[in-house]
């Protein structure tokens, strides 16, 4: 069974960055063969979770939704199962708890990857606090 485990979240000053990690395993050569998407997701107190970027397997796509363009960074070691976000500018307003999950689901609209109902498989999250 496919597990993802996030790790690098921490706290920092506004204008600070973090690099999150998301280390993913349990894939089958099937899952290799057909692709995946990893995306990023972000939980606020009180908030629904909603997507931050996505990256495909298949071809090194990347999306970004919401405050994460121009800020955030994805990319992937594929080789390494690894995908990774690179988070810059920080604001208060990007505290929450950061999730990556996967889905094998291949969509024409790419913003359906920015939906958290379309992915099978969820890490634990990694918690992000921006404040002063």
């Amino acid at each position: 069974e496919v597990q993802l485990v996030e790790s690098g979240g921490g706290s920092v000053q506004p204008g600070g960055s973090l690099r999150l990690s998301c280390a993913a395993s349990g894939f089958s050569p099937d899952d290799y063969s057909l692709g995946y998407v990893i995306g990023w997701f972000r939980q606020a107190p009180g908030k629904e979770r909603e997507g931050i970027s996505a990256i495909s397997s298949r071809d090194g796509s990347t999306w970004f939704w919401n405050s994460a363009k121009d800020r955030f960074t994805i990319s992937m070691k594929s080789d390494e199962d690894m995908v990774y976000l690179q988070m810059n500018s920080l604001t208060p307003e990007d505290t929450g708890l950061y999730y990556c999950a996967a889905t094998h689901k291949v969509f024409l609209n790419e913003n359906f990857y920015a939906s958290a109902r379309d992915y099978e498989y969820w890490g634990q999250g990694t918690q992000v606090t921006v404040s002063s």
